[in-house]
């Protein structure tokens, strides 16, 4: 297949799309469609408000089929958690290809309930079907949802002046997860065995919902552990166009400016080995996985301290400001602006492992 046009639309190709495709107005709806906006926010009513998100999932080459359904929860349920809502309830439909045993169907079902009864999400409905359209197992669509009072959630596009950008786990998660396993065998002589386990083993990292959920409630009480108006002001997932791709969508939904410094948050060595081997930008590659955050300075290092609690490693990469002309990135020394994403590194690589399994 031809790699011109994979993956999601850039934010200003997805714009064009959806503008005045959004169906009938609704003024209960808080937070619509929009590049970078995890979930939709919607009133309903008695001071309550709806979060809900939906995403579709396909099986990471190499692994186990549990391991989709896995996927399939915590990438749906990550979408609610930077809202800084607890996801509680979830449908999916399952698509199967004529060749698919039932005994594939249910591995993928069974492992969809046990990840969402660890979220405590319920399974309230879905759709399970074969079909000759359909070549792999996919999930066409995973929707969750949960609920919250009117004012305690926010949005990736929530920023505001002066505030800090923190950062979860490092870039390329998901990148050098999902292409580690597809390249076993290939970079079995090129990258030390301990590593190249680690590195497969980050498939477990493709989450943020520990990671949203524990810095909302940090942020919410101060070092005295007394209530406070949250700190956390906006949360996003690095999804495709990775970190710099998830900062550019906070700042243009923010209205703001983000000014990033990749130098002080060094790259995990074994990403950093897998990029240079691979030869692709772990700060431009999926993440998900990798949580930024807008929050208050005051509230930066209590969130800090929750995650570490957690056994979540966080770290400071920068802030957010409206008295700049453009947003930044500095790497190696070096301060450039910050562009709109283009098409994620990890898709060429990606087919490029399926075209050729073992050269």
């Amino acid at each position: 297949m031809s790699n011109d046009r994979v993956g999601k639309p850039s934010p200003s190709a997805l714009k064009k799309l959806i503008e005045g495709n959004l169906g009938a107005p609704a003024p209960s709806v808080l937070v619509g469609p929009g590049p970078g906006l995890d979930a939709a926010v919607i009133d309903v009513g008695g001071g309550r408000v709806m979060v809900i998100a939906e995403d579709p999932i396909f099986p990471a080459v190499g692994l186990p089929l549990e391991i989709m359904g896995e996927f399939t929860v915590h990438i749906g349920a990550s979408d609610v958690a930077v809202t800084g809502v607890k996801p509680t309830a979830m449908t999916y439909t399952l698509l199967l290809p004529p060749g698919c045993p039932e005994s594939d169907a249910a591995l993928i079902i069974q492992s969809i309930s046990k990840t969402a009864k660890a979220l405590g999400i319920a399974i309230v409905g879905g759709h399970t079907g074969w079909y000759s359209a359909v070549t792999i197992p996919t999930v066409g669509g995973v929707t969750v949802w949960g609920f919250a009072e009117a004012g305690a959630w926010v949005s990736p596009g929530g920023a505001r002046e002066g505030d800090v950008l923190l950062m979860t786990k490092g870039p390329a998660i998901e990148a050098s997860a999902l292409l580690a396993v597809l390249y076993k065998e290939r970079l079995a002589k090129r990258v030390p065995p301990k590593m190249l386990e680690a590195l497969c083993a980050r498939t477990s990292e493709i989450t943020v919902v520990a990671d949203a959920l524990t810095a909302f409630a940090a942020g919410a009480e101060d070092s005295k552990g007394e209530k406070r108006e949250n700190g956390v002001h906006a949360m996003h997932d690095a999804t495709e166009g990775g970190v710099l791709g998830g900062l550019w969508e906070m700042a243009d939904s923010s209205g703001l400016k983000v000014h990033a410094d990749l130098d002080s948050a060094p790259v995990p060595e074994d990403i950093a080995a897998l990029a240079s081997t691979l030869g692709f930008d772990p700060w431009r590659a999926i993440s998900e996985g990798t949580l930024l955050a807008a929050v208050a300075s005051e509230a930066a290092q209590s969130i800090l301290r929750a995650w570490t609690k957690a056994g979540i490693e966080g770290h400071i990469l920068g802030y957010f400001d409206s008295r700049s002309k453009a947003s930044t990135v500095k790497s190696s020394g070096m301060t450039e602006t910050l562009t709109e994403p283009g098409i994620d590194p990890f898709w060429p690589l990606f087919f490029a492992g399926l075209a050729a399994p073992h050269k």
